[in-house]
């Protein structure tokens, strides 16, 4: 059984995937995203490997999700081909629409910046690494991956990644746990689903630890199983899955996403807005932008952070700034909203649905500065410009690419 380790630029984990895959009897054959894509239909099965794939630029996944491989690998899928996707690789498969399989492989939920919450207060956002345990959920779906484990079996795994937790409306939430597709939670060493940290380290809705199509043969896992033979019983699932002949009846889920035209944005009528303007290299817009090119749209990209800060006083909004906690500026300016405005282009400010950004450096503020502010908001400010005398044709088609924002996770405003 030839297994394809499927490798994009930045990943760091083909090594341990490997070796996963050795233990359990199957033959790992590395493949690299510009390869031919021919080659796949030699393999039985493909593991997407962890890592930061482009360095997570614009967000983690979506700049490989975009690639032409992932499209081939879709077509794989449909064969019932089992496609595991680890930390990265699950953020790749959600931001692909492989997970949970919609029809049209529309995008249905989101992996987006971790929180640590204890107790109702903020300990901490983004990049987290340590070792954690996950189990089956009750309602779990027997799949490619879980065919040698039960609810009682707690598995001792690590994790490590910026933006490992699942978000999602109602609706899919709730046809999820009907089909047992939110397959692994976060829980304690005794197999309590307990939804605050450190047990849930991510701050993931249901404790949610991976997730699976509704056919069974396509697993996005964020902890790293290939890390510790702990993990085998799901490479040893996959193992026997294949032998037992592939299952080819691909149903998409009932949930169908609704698509909103951004609104025009508003700023607080008590609030002061700042643009920050990087004056070092934006290596996030040039990889946006080198992406889109790629796609046939003909766009330049830039990028700014954008805050709204609510104080009561003048005096409050100058220590703020002055604190460094917002920008810095050796790297940064401050610069007039005017300066966006520019002829063929178009601009959108993306802010998160929960703004752990904001509300940590609020949180910073008021405890390292003293300084009370009632309300600060975070945002990226993305500008397309285009040489096409047809602007609002080009906007749509970088809209529709979704490579500015997950609608799941952020809203987004014309600026």
């Amino acid at each position: 059984m030839r297994i394809a380790i499927i490798q994009f630029p930045g990943s760091n984990c083909e090594r341990e995937t490997m070796l996963a895959v050795k233990r359990v009897g199957m033959e790992p054959v590395e493949f690299l995203w510009n390869e031919s894509y021919e080659k796949l239909n030699q393999f039985a099965g493909f593991i997407i490997v962890g890592g930061f794939s482009y360095e997570d630029r614009s967000r983690a996944g979506i700049i490989a999700a975009l690639d032409p491989l992932m499209a081939a690998l879709t077509e794989q899928s449909t064969q019932g081909k089992p496609i595991l996707g680890i930390c990265n690789g699950a953020q790749i498969l959600v931001e692909s629409g492989l997970v949970p399989g919609i029809e049209n492989h529309k995008i249905g939920l989101a992996l987006t910046e971790n929180k640590r919450i204890q107790q109702g207060k903020v300990l901490g956002t983004g990049y987290y690494n340590a070792w954690t345990h996950i189990r089956l959920s009750d309602e779990f779906q027997r799949n490619a991956f879980t065919r040698l484990l039960t609810p009682k079996d707690v598995l001792r795994v690590p994790v490590a990644h910026a933006e490992g937790r699942f978000v999602m409306n109602s609706g899919l939430q709730r046809e999820m746990e009907v089909h047992g597709l939110h397959v692994f939670q976060y829980c304690d060493a005794q197999g309590n689903i307990i939804d605050e940290f450190p047990v849930n380290p991510n701050g993931s809705l249901l404790n949610m630890a991976a997730i699976a199509n509704k056919m069974g043969n396509v697993m996005a896992i964020m902890p790293h199983p290939e890390r510790t033979t702990v993990g085998d019983p799901i490479f040893r699932s996959m193992r026997d899955y294949i032998g037992e002949g592939y299952k080819n009846n691909i149903l998409p889920l009932d949930y169908y996403p609704r698509t909103h035209a951004p609104m025009a944005y508003k700023t607080k009528a008590d609030a002061q807005e700042y643009i920050i303007e990087s004056i070092i290299t934006d290596n996030n817009a040039l990889t946006v932008q080198a992406t889109l090119n790629q796609l046939g749209i003909p766009a330049t990209v830039t990028r700014n952070v954008h805050w709204e800060v609510q104080t009561n006083s003048t005096e409050a909004q100058k220590k703020i700034m002055d604190s460094g906690v917002l920008y810095n500026n050796r790297k940064e300016a401050v610069i007039k909203r005017d300066k966006l405005r520019q002829p063929k282009q178009a601009s959108f400010l993306v802010r998160a649905h929960e703004d752990v950004v904001g509300q940590q450096k609020q949180q910073m503020l008021q405890d390292h500065f003293g300084v009370d502010a009632e309300g600060i908001q975070h945002g990226i400010i993305w500008n397309i410009s285009t040489t096409s005398d047809n602007v609002d044709e080009v906007v749509n088609q970088v809209l529709k690419t979704h490579i500015l924002y997950n609608p799941f996770s952020a809203e987004c405003y014309r600026y």
